[in-house]
C-alpha cells in the first residue's frame, strides 16, 4: 500500500499548490507522511459529519475541496467545532488534504466536472489567464426554462434548488459555468457572449446589474451542489492513479449533503 506522502505527491500533480490563490489554504492539514493509505474519502466540506463518515468507512485520508482553516487559527482545542474535527482525525489516524482554488483552475477541474454533470460540451476556459470557469455548448439548444430544469435534475438536490433570472423562453446555445461563487466573473461572462451563466452564490446587486446590462440568463445553484461533481471527477482520477501504480486503493465519494441550507419555504413568487 502507498504511504500518505506518495498519494499526496500524486494529488499535488493533479492540483499543483502553486496554482492556488495567495489567500487560499490548500495542502495537507494533518496526517503522518509515512502512514499507509488504503481507503480515501472525497467530500466538499471538512465538517464533523464527513470526519465521522470517514471513521465509519475506515478511511485513512479525506480529500476535501474547502479548507478547514481558511484564515488560520491560534487553537485546535476540541471545544470548537473545527478543533473537534482535528481531534477526531488525529485520534483515528485520518489525514486531511485540501484542493481548493488549485482545483478550480485545474484542467480538468471543478468547472469541467460541473459541465460534465450537466451534459455540456466544454469549448474552452471562461478566464483564459488562469483557467477559471468553462464556456460550453448546449446540444441541442434549449430554452432557459429547459436548461434550468436540466440543472435541477442533474445536480445534487439541495434546499435552495435552482434560481433563474431572465427570459425563460429565450434560446440557450452557449453557457458559461463556474463551480462555487461566480458573481465576480460577470465581465468575463459578458465578454464571452454566452446566452446563460450557471454558478452559485449570486448576490442581489451583481445579478440585478447583469440582467439590466444584457439579456443574459442567470442560473443560480447551491454552492455545494456546483462543487460536489468535482468529488466524483477527483475520485476517478485517483482511481486511475491507483491502478497505474498497483496501489489497490479503495476510493469513495461522500453523498452526505453538507450544504448549510436545510429548508426552503416558498414566498409565493411566480414559477
Amino acid at each position: 500500500m502507498p504511504r500518505l506522502s506518495e498519494v499526496i505527491a500524486e494529488l499535488d500533480a493533479l492540483w499543483p499548490p502553486e496554482r492556488a490563490e495567495q489567500w487560499d489554504a490548500v495542502g495537507t492539514v494533518c496526517g503522518d507522511p509515512g502512514a499507509e493509505v488504503t481507503r480515501v474519502l472525497f467530500a466538499v466540506d471538512p465538517v464533523q459529519e464527513i470526519a465521522d463518515e470517514a471513521l465509519a468507512l475506515g478511511a485513512d485520508l479525506i480529500v476535501t475541496h474547502h479548507p478547514l482553516y481558511l484564515r488560520g487559527t491560534t487553537t485546535v482545542a476540541a471545544d470548537h467545532f473545527k478543533g473537534r474535527v482535528v481531534h477526531t482525525l488525529i485520534r483515528n489516524d485520518i489525514a486531511l488534504h485540501v484542493a481548493h482554488t488549485n482545483a478550480d483552475t485545474a484542467d480538468p477541474g471543478v468547472s469541467d466536472a460541473l459541465a460534465g454533470a450537466l451534459g455540456l460540451r466544454v469549448t474552452g476556459p471562461l478566464v483564459p489567464e488562469n483557467g477559471l470557469g468553462r464556456i460550453c455548448e448546449v446540444e441541442p439548444p434549449e430554452t432557459l426554462r429547459e436548461f434550468a430544469a436540466r440543472a435541477a435534475k442533474r445536480l445534487p438536490a439541495t434546499a435552495q434548488g435552482i434560481r433563474v433570472a431572465g427570459d425563460l423562453d429565450a434560446t440557450v446555445r452557449t453557457v458559461a459555468v463556474s463551480g462555487g461563487s461566480g458573481d465576480s466573473l460577470f465581465d468575463a461572462v459578458r465578454a464571452a457572449g454566452v446566452d446563460a451563466f450557471l454558478t452559485a452564490d449570486l448576490r442581489h446587486h451583481p445579478a440585478s446589474e447583469a440582467t439590466q446590462h444584457s439579456p443574459l440568463g442567470l442560473v443560480d445553484a447551491a454552492h455545494w451542489a456546483t462543487e460536489w461533481p468535482w468529488c466524483e471527477l477527483a475520485a476517478a482520477q485517483l482511481d486511475e492513479i491507483s491502478d497505474r501504480h498497483g496501489w489497490d486503493l479503495r476510493v469513495h465519494v461522500s453523498k452526505t449533503v453538507t450544504d448549510p441550507w436545510s429548508h426552503h419555504s416558498s414566498s409565493g413568487a411566480p414559477n
